[in-house]
């Protein structure tokens, strides 16, 4: 620690007055000190001191400067990497390819997975820490994690996850110089021990068979060898997909969602009692009983909303495969709630931006966002155990290879 009286004589002598004036002559004191133990390594590399040439045993010398701009804890500094002639010196103070010198790459990378755009994170950096950092900076940090995210995105998976969660959410990317549509293809499972976790982000064209087909191959390449359950938003394409690759996975359309597009055709004088009849339907016990209330309920309404009734007769396969599960299992697989509250989390997060640059600039905000909004997926499923016995039983010979 230093003394008092060195800490008044550096006060004197930088005539300091304000925090503001004691953080950039902090600065500058930082960057002289930096620039003085590079100097000190190649003294130390060459063996003689600048100038001493009495002491030089060496044909190598000094040859100058390069000039090298680093984000520090004070901001961003400016200091010259002194060279030599042979071109052998390697800094230890300052790597040769390091330009972050600080501990501030973690807040720029979470503040990036909250969605703030990389000029943002300037202004904010300044404004709270008093640090300077070039939007061009900001970005270059965050192109860092690019690898991570793709060593994540082709990691190995468990072989069986029991349940899948599967959606698309739509973005505008620029590609060729045009704005487009693109799709971020999303996946979570719930592997044997009842624990969520997001499987791969795929940013591709919009929704298809030919995709979905891609995302599914690429699972069953990472080790993915069976799912039992797949619950799904309606996703076009999808059957088809997931009947050529994982032939015995039950899908289960999310009723919520199927309430929410049927019910658009109906007026708010008849919703409340339409909606109520609709009840009876997605909430009977058995699958039979289901058929005799959908029957009714096209009794009363048919003539007027035939096309929401339409809308539950031609997906019903999809729409009625939790019938044949207990209570515990239908509570999970009968919406896609677990997949909406990442989702929301998600758009939280990309909402400032219109338009991304790349695909790439798009899958690095979604990973890193994921990775946030993933830290709190620590418990298991409510009950899990309770329907882990529940699918050993009716997936009995699938199951049991798993947990051997």
């Amino acid at each position: 620690m230093l003394k008092k009286e060195l800490l008044r004589e550096f006060i004197r002598e930088n005539n300091l007055t304000n925090a503001q004036e004691l953080q950039q002559a902090l600065k500058d004191l930082f960057a002289s000190t930096l620039q003085e133990m590079l100097e000190a390594e190649l003294d130390d590399h060459l063996g003689y001191s600048k100038y001493d040439y009495k002491n030089k045993t060496t044909k190598n010398s000094r040859n100058g400067s390069t000039s090298k701009r680093v984000l520090s804890d004070f901001g961003e500094v400016d200091i010259a990497v002194p060279r030599d002639r042979e071109g052998d010196f390697e800094p230890k103070a300052i790597k040769k390819y390091q330009n972050d010198i600080s501990g501030i790459e973690d807040k720029v990378l979470g503040m990036y997975a909250k969605g703030m755009s990389t000029r943002d994170i300037a202004s904010h950096l300044e404004e709270l820490y008093g640090m300077e950092a070039s939007p061009t900076l900001i970005s270059k940090i965050t192109e860092k994690i690019m690898p991570i995210a793709q060593e994540w995105q082709n990691r190995p998976l468990d072989p069986i996850y029991p349940i899948i969660f599967l959606d698309a959410i739509h973005y505008k990317v620029r590609s060729d110089g045009k704005v487009v549509n693109k799709a971020a293809y999303i996946i979570i499972g719930v592997n044997i021990d009842g624990i969520k976790d997001v499987l791969g982000i795929w940013v591709g064209e919009n929704e298809s068979a030919k995709y979905w087909l891609s995302v599914l191959t690429d699972l069953k390449n990472r080790g993915v060898k069976d799912i039992f359950i797949a619950a799904i938003d309606g996703l076009t394409g999808f059957r088809e997909a997931i009947r050529a690759i994982y032939p015995n996975t039950e899908i289960q359309r999310c009723i919520i969602h199927q309430i929410r597009n049927s019910t658009k055709y109906i007026p708010y004088k008849h919703r409340k009692e339409f909606c109520k009849d609709l009840k009876q339907v997605y909430t009977s016990a058995t699958e039979d009983m289901a058929l005799m209330e959908l029957e009714n309920l096209k009794t009363k309404w048919g003539h007027l909303y035939s096309i929401a009734i339409s809308s539950w007769e031609n997906n019903w396969e999809d729409l009625s495969t939790y019938f044949k599960y207990p209570e515990e299992i239908r509570r999970i697989i009968y919406t896609t709630n677990s997949m909406e509250s990442y989702n929301r989390q998600l758009r939280k997060v990309t909402k400032a931006k219109s338009i991304f640059p790349s695909d790439e600039s798009l899958l690095k905000m979604l990973y890193l966002a994921t990775q946030d909004i993933t830290k709190k997926w620590t418990q298991n499923i409510r009950n899990w155990a309770l329907v882990l016995a529940q699918l050993s039983i009716h997936f009995e010979d699938r199951l049991d290879k798993s947990i051997v």
